[in-house]
C-alpha cells in the first residue's frame, strides 16, 4: 500500500482550539496551573456522544477547557505553526483553518486584534513549511444572529487577504438556520464563500435549510443528506463539496462505526468529498487518519483514496497553480509502484 502521508490533498474542516496537539495542551495548561479534566489527560482522547444535548454540553466544556490555555500571542503562534508542520509531514498541500475569533476576544484585545494575529501566524506558518493556509470566519449558531452578522462584516475586511470563506458551527440543534442569512449575504457580497455547518447532529432537513437560506458552496458534514434522495441529488446538482468528518462521526455519535460513515454512497450519487479532521484535539486522529480509517474500515483501494484527495483539492479556494500542481502529484503517487 502507498503511504497515505506522501499523498499530496486539501485539508477543508479543521477548527482552530481544536487543532491543538495534545501535548501542547498539557504543556501550556501546567505552565499556567490550569486544571485539565482527566478526558484531557490520562482518559485522551475522551469518550465522546454528542447526539442528545447533554453529550453536547460535555464536548464543548472540554473544548473551552481546550480554549482557556491560549493566553499570549506566542501560544496562538505556537498553535498555528504545529497545525502547519503536522499538516505538511501528513501531505497537506492547502489547509483552510476556521476560526471564530469572538471567543478569543476577551483575551487578546477583541475581535479585529485576534483575526490580525491569526493571520500573520497563517502567513508564517504557511512559508515555514511549505503549505497553503487561509482562515474560514465561523460564526456560532448558539449565539444571536446579529453576532454573526458582526462576524461576517468583520470577514469581509479580509476578503482576498488570508480569509476565504464564512461558517457556521456548534450544535446544528440550536439556532434558526434561516435567521443567519443576511450575515451569508454580507459575506458572499464581498465575494467570500459560504461554508455553513449541516447534517451531522441533525438529519438531510439540516441540510435542505442549509440550501435554502445559505447558499453554501462547501457544508462542513453533511452525511446525513444520504437519508433523503431528494437532498443528496441537489446537494449533486449544485455541485457542493461536503467535509466529510469520519473520526468526529463515529467519536459523537452520529454513527457507531467507520463502516457506517457514507462516504461511498455521497461519492456514488455525484457529491464532491473533502475529508477533514474537524477537531483531532478531542477526536485523537488528524488528517491522514481520515483516510487510513476508510482503507482499513471499507476497504478503500489507492485509487479511491486519490480520488479523495483530488476531490479535497477541487473544493478548496487554493490558487489554481498549487491545486494544478497538486493533482499531478496525486496522479505520480498512484502511478508509482506501492512499497
Amino acid at each position: 500500500m502507498r503511504s497515505i502521508d506522501a499523498l499530496p490533498k486539501a485539508h477543508l474542516h479543521l477548527h482552530f482550539t481544536g487543532s491543538m496537539r495534545h501535548g501542547t495542551l498539557v504543556e501550556l495548561a501546567e505552565r499556567d496551573g490550569v486544571r485539565l479534566p482527566p478526558a484531557l489527560v490520562d482518559e485522551w482522547p475522551p469518550q465522546l456522544r454528542a447526539t442528545d444535548e447533554k453529550g453536547w454540553f460535555r464536548f464543548q466544556r472540554l473544548y473551552d477547557t481546550a480554549r482557556s490555555v491560549l493566553r499570549t500571542p506566542d501560544d496562538v503562534r505556537r498553535l498555528v505553526h504545529e497545525v502547519a508542520e503536522d499538516d505538511a509531514s501528513e501531505g497537506s498541500v492547502w489547509t483552510e483553518i476556521q476560526v471564530d475569533p469572538s471567543g478569543y476576544a476577551a483575551k487578546f484585545g477583541g475581535i479585529t486584534a485576534f483575526t490580525d494575529l491569526v493571520l500573520e501566524c497563517v502567513e508564517e506558518a504557511g512559508a515555514a513549511y511549505g503549505i497553503g493556509m487561509a482562515v474560514v470566519i465561523a460564526s456560532n449558531r448558539t449565539r444571536h444572529p446579529l453576532d454573526a452578522r458582526t462576524l461576517a462584516r468583520l470577514a469581509t475586511q479580509y476578503a482576498g487577504r488570508g480569509v476565504v470563506g464564512f461558517g457556521l458551527s456548534n450544535d446544528e440543534r440550536r439556532g434558526d438556520t434561516a435567521a443567519f442569512a443576511p450575515a451569508f449575504a454580507i459575506a458572499r457580497r464581498a465575494g467570500l464563500r459560504s461554508m455553513p455547518h449541516g447534517g451531522e447532529l441533525r438529519g438531510p432537513a439540516s441540510v435542505a435549510a442549509v440550501l435554502q437560506y445559505l447558499q453554501p458552496d462547501r457544508i462542513g458534514h453533511g452525511v446525513r443528506s444520504v437519508e433523503d434522495p431528494e437532498v443528496l441529488a441537489a446537494v449533486a446538482r449544485a455541485g457542493i463539496t461536503l467535509e466529510v468528518c469520519p473520526s468526529s462521526n463515529v467519536a459523537l455519535g452520529v454513527y457507531d462505526t467507520f463502516e457506517e460513515v457514507p462516504v461511498r454512497t455521497l461519492v456514488e450519487a455525484g457529491v464532491g468529498v473533502a475529508l477533514g479532521a474537524d477537531d483531532p484535539l478531542l477526536f485523537g486522529a488528524r488528517l491522514s487518519g481520515q483516510y487510513a480509517a476508510l482503507r482499513a474500515a471499507q476497504d478503500f483501494s489507492d485509487a479511491e483514496l486519490a480520488e479523495l484527495a483530488r476531490m479535497s483539492l477541487r473544493g478548496a479556494y487554493a490558487p489554481d497553480d498549487l491545486r494544478e500542481r497538486s493533482l499531478a502529484k496525486i496522479d505520480a503517487w498512484l502511478a508509482a509502484d506501492p512499497t
